[in-house]
């Protein structure tokens, strides 16, 4: 049986994804990408290693095993998770998906029915792996949007809704390139405060892409058959299908949006993406509908609440051990970093709706 496999690698730390269905290895190929420097690699394989293969059988195993003995239950990736840890190894077991998982020192094993689901996950955990790697270097992750011109970066940060995707978007349509569109490690290097990308979906409403002109590509490509990041919804699908271009909203008030996997920001919308920067400038804008793009004079500074932490994160908890723990030497890495950030040029600002005006704006602000 043939062995495909695909190396990460971000800061020369390395997690490999190995499959015997090629799509399930393509699938962490094309979604890492330049962004985490993804590769097709052979063995001996480097780093902690992901196996995710189609097999029912040891998948109902593991579902049997978990439901006849004690265990634990958590909501993952928005669906229900069984779990159970012998020692250093952790079983789970999620219905919906019909996934089972192993977890060992080095070796985290995924198992299903279907290929895709099984590509989705593994590519979850190998990030969450590589995540845990990151962290035990040093570095902490910020929620913010990036992007890099000559290896300076702007970081972008404010609260969902706030503007920090459109604002990386409208820099990477101006000769920049793009670094992350919501969330970036950092950490203290020489003279200065290193920046590396989160690979994720990029959600974009279906306003900004017509503002941006956009649109039209992309709904030439769904009509053709291609497909976005399968946990776009349906509905979004159907709008583009439809030539529906203005902002789509959920029963909840929720703005649902086209959600391109980080491959698709290259060959769908055609941008350029970076792999590293180094912090240069730091933007907190804020949206307003008929106002002319202009600096606040009242300016922010990046908080304690701008980092990632458990708190804030609960789509993902940490079933398998994963990452390491918080040393005592991080709260005073995060305040050095703080520091650090905040000692940059700082601007805090308003665009409005004229994309042309935001985009002439942001890049005489982000070259100065």
């Amino acid at each position: 049986m043939t062995t495909h496999a695909t190396r990460i690698t971000s800061a020369a730390r390395s997690v490999t994804v190995t499959s015997s269905t090629a799509s399930v290895t393509d699938w962490a190929l094309d979604y890492f990408g330049p962004w985490w420097n993804a590769c097709a690699t052979s063995s001996p394989y480097s780093g902690p290693v992901v196996s995710a293969d189609i097999a029912p059988a040891e998948t109902a195993g593991i579902a049997r095993q978990l439901a006849d003995y004690d265990h634990h239950e958590a909501l993952y990736a928005s669906s229900p998770m069984l779990y159970a840890a012998d020692g250093p190894t952790v079983s789970a077991y999620q219905a919906a998906d019909e996934l089972a998982y192993c977890s060992e020192p080095g070796h985290l094993r995924i198992t299903g029915h279907d290929a895709l689901p099984v590509a989705l996950a593994a590519a979850r955990l190998a990030r969450e792996l590589l995540r845990a790697k990151l962290m035990g270097d040093g570095w902490k992750i910020l929620h913010a949007s990036a992007a890099v011109k000559d290896g300076q970066t702007v970081l972008t940060l404010g609260d969902k809704g706030a503007g920090k995707t459109t604002t990386a978007l409208l820099l990477a349509r101006s000769g920049w390139q793009l670094l992350a569109n919501d969330r970036v490690f950092v950490r203290t290097g020489n003279d200065g405060v290193d920046v590396l990308p989160w690979p994720s979906a990029a959600a974009v409403g279906l306003g900004l892409l017509d503002a941006l002109g956009l649109y039209d590509g992309v709904r030439e490509r769904v009509l053709a058959g291609q497909t976005l990041h399968p946990t776009q919804a349906q509905a979004v699908t159907d709008a583009l299908t439809e030539g529906q271009r203005l902002p789509l909203w959920n029963d909840s008030g929720k703005e649902l949006k086209p959600q391109f996997a980080p491959s698709q920001l290259v060959t769908w919308l055609g941008l350029t993406l970076a792999t590293e920067g180094r912090a240069a400038r730091l933007v907190f804008p804020r949206v307003t509908p008929g106002a002319t793009p202009a600096t606040d004079a009242q300016g922010r500074t990046l908080t304690g609440g701008d980092f990632f932490n458990a708190a804030t994160e609960d789509r993902y908890p940490d079933v398998f051990g994963l990452t390491p723990p918080e040393a005592d030497t991080s709260r005073v890495q995060r305040e050095v970093l703080t520091q650090a950030l905040n000692g940059l040029p700082r601007h805090s600002i308003t665009l409005g709706h004229d994309v042309k005006a935001n985009a002439e704006f942001l890049a005489e602000l982000a070259d100065q």
